[in-house]
């Protein structure tokens, strides 16, 4: 075999030789040349998964909506308003320095808002007039609270005609906390605790209206039909508290071949108190 002897280092060997790079495919006016590298070789391709969508903005405008407190979906202006509520004690603080005169015009600035809300909501427009009342809200100083109650409780009936049950008790709440004695928002609230089953909250609100006035029919109708419902409510509470303990102790006692059958309590008449009494066959008893 003839071997190859010419001595020149390989590259000068290629000298002659002429390199082609492969011509690039053909591709649509978006599309780039992939980079080369100092030495003139390609760089590797950016994995697509990890590659930033810098400019993919607006393909993404349908995004997931924000849900309120009842898992309705609500709008950004509501959402914004939402975080930026502060609380009374805040607001006190923030507006201590404000001019009266300022003070008054927001004051007017709010009533008109008001009043653009109750007109929605006599339309039967209660979105528009649950905005309306924010807005009002976001006004209105916080030296004025009575407004401000007036402005909590009318959103919150607002709230109830959309079933925002949740939402629409923490507005009349705060209605509350700021005119102890107004009774439109004790009433609103007292529904909502009835409407939610939560039956000695209601009447206890209740009973307050009556303190202030004994002359609102449906408080009064309310103080003599709840503690029935009441009593009720809670003997069927106490029925099923002892159906369950009856089945734990029967998961207990079954290993021993007994069950609570074999154990039979008995009040004592004069003293209330209770005795328990074992029983080896309780059904020859019956």
């Amino acid at each position: 075999m003839e071997e190859f002897t010419d001595a020149r280092p390989p590259e000068e060997l290629l000298n002659h030789l002429k390199l082609e790079e492969p011509a690039a495919p053909e591709s649509g006016p978006g599309s780039a040349r992939q980079p080369r590298t100092a030495g003139g070789s390609y760089a590797p391709c950016p994995d697509p998964a990890e590659e930033p969508f810098h400019d993919c903005h607006d393909s993404f405008e349908a995004q997931s909506p924000v849900l309120d407190a009842e898992g309705s979906a609500e709008d950004e202006g509501s959402s914004s308003r939402k975080q930026t509520e502060l609380d009374e004690e805040s607001l006190l603080e923030l507006e201590r320095d404000l001019p009266e005169e300022e003070k008054q015009k927001r004051r007017k600035e709010s009533t008109g808002l008001k009043e653009k809300g109750n007109e929605h909501f006599k339309k039967g427009d209660y979105g528009e007039a649950e905005d309306s009342y924010s807005k009002a809200l976001q006004v209105c100083p916080a030296c004025f609270q009575k407004d401000r109650a007036v402005l909590f409780s009318n959103r919150a009936a607002a709230k109830m005609k959309q079933d925002k049950t949740e939402a629409a008790l923490s507005d009349c709440t705060k209605a509350v906390e700021l005119d102890p004695h107004y009774i439109r928002a004790l009433l609103r609230r007292a529904e909502l605790y009835e409407k939610t089953e939560k039956l000695d909250e209601a009447l206890e609100d209740y009973k307050a209206v009556l303190e202030k006035d004994p002359s609102v029919h449906q408080a009064r109708e309310a103080c003599m039909r709840l503690p029935q419902q009441i009593e009720e409510r809670n003997e069927k509470l106490k029925k099923e508290m002892l159906g369950k303990l009856k089945d734990l102790g029967n998961l207990v006692l079954r290993p021993f071949g007994l069950s609570t059958e074999n154990f039979q309590i008995k009040q004592d008449s004069s003293t209330g108190s209770y005795s328990i009494n074992f029983v080896q066959n309780p059904n020859n008893n019956r």
